[in-house]
């Protein structure tokens, strides 16, 4: 077995998206109901479930690991349910392409800022 090569494009670098509960919520929600429409490519329900899954992991990440996060909540101010949520770049074009995904989440998302 060997590496794959720096910059290859089978590697994927995991963006966190410092996003508060009720943005996980949403974000969550939103996802679910693009996956119920028959219309949605293959491909991209493939990147809005792993969407789900990182959802998911971040609050298990939470649960076990809650020291990274708090201390970042502490030097920011953040509120206690903000949580990062990785998710790589064909993930997140698959969340931002979403038709009814709401503006104020989009912007959030496409924001570089980090901020919840």
């Amino acid at each position: 077995m060997t590496a794959l090569p720096t910059g290859d494009a089978g590697s994927q670098t995991l963006v966190p998206h410092w996003l508060d509960a009720a943005a996980r919520s949403l974000l969550g929600d939103t996802v679910q109901a693009a996956l119920a429409d028959q219309d949605v490519h293959p491909v991209t329900a493939i990147h809005l479930q792993d969407v789900l899954t990182e959802l998911h992991v971040a609050a298990a990440r939470e649960a076990v690991w809650p020291t990274s996060t708090a201390r970042v909540r502490l030097a920011t101010g953040w509120d206690d349910d903000v949580l990062p949520v990785r998710l790589s770049p064909v993930e997140l074009t698959a969340v931002l392409e979403l038709a009814d995904l709401p503006d104020a989440l989009g912007d959030r998302l496409r924001s570089r800022a980090g901020r919840p």
